[in-house]
């Protein structure tokens, strides 16, 4: 969906991701009850939107599920190569959901940045950067200001403020119609 945005309205509407930290800090192990919550959400997501899931994840013992390390990673490479933050953000998604990878460390980050054609080094480099923890406690900061409660969450901005077009997923089709009134009221 967010391709298929920046396709027809990256032009006139660009768009910018934001980390909204959804179990950021995390530290204690996933027990059954919280594996049972998560694969009963990763199956409605399945369900609603085709991502695949490979539930091997829920065999794992004394997992921390910690989304920290994986934002502060997507964070980075919107600072170190604005271009390169949606493939980078698919290329962690993928490695996580899909491929099993453990997305709490930051080799694996690091790899997936290789994957994507970002220079290792750069990428550990700028991930560790204070200047990284202050833009990621930004992004943070914002969506707790905006009181966002769920993910993803898809918001316009310009010179009158803010509005929100979706908490939660929507398919292209649904949110177009909204894109285009927003964009309709903006010239008006």
């Amino acid at each position: 969906v967010i391709e298929q945005i920046i396709a027809v309205y990256g032009d006139v509407a660009p768009m910018r991701l934001v980390a909204g930290g959804l179990r950021v800090g995390t530290e204690t192990p996933m027990d059954d009850r919280a594996k049972a919550y998560i694969r009963e959400h990763w199956e409605h997501v399945h369900e609603a939107t085709g991502q695949p899931f490979n539930f091997a994840f829920f065999e794992r013992q004394g997992f921390v599920y910690d989304t920290g390390p994986a934002c502060r990673a997507v964070v980075a490479v919107r600072n170190l190569a604005p271009e390169n933050w949606l493939a980078y953000f698919k290329a962690v998604q993928r490695a996580f959901y899909v491929e099993n990878r453990d997305v709490t460390r930051n080799d694996v980050l690091a790899d997936v940045a290789d994957a994507c054609g970002l220079d290792r080094d750069a990428f550990a480099m700028v991930y560790a950067s204070d200047e990284i923890g202050e833009s990621l406690a930004a992004d943070f900061a914002g969506v707790q200001a905006m009181q966002i409660g769920g993910f993803p969450a898809l918001l316009v901005q310009d010179d009158e403020g803010v509005a929100f077009l979706t908490v939660g997923y929507r398919s292209f089709a649904a949110l177009q119609p909204l894109i285009e009134r927003w964009l309709q009221d903006r010239e008006a």
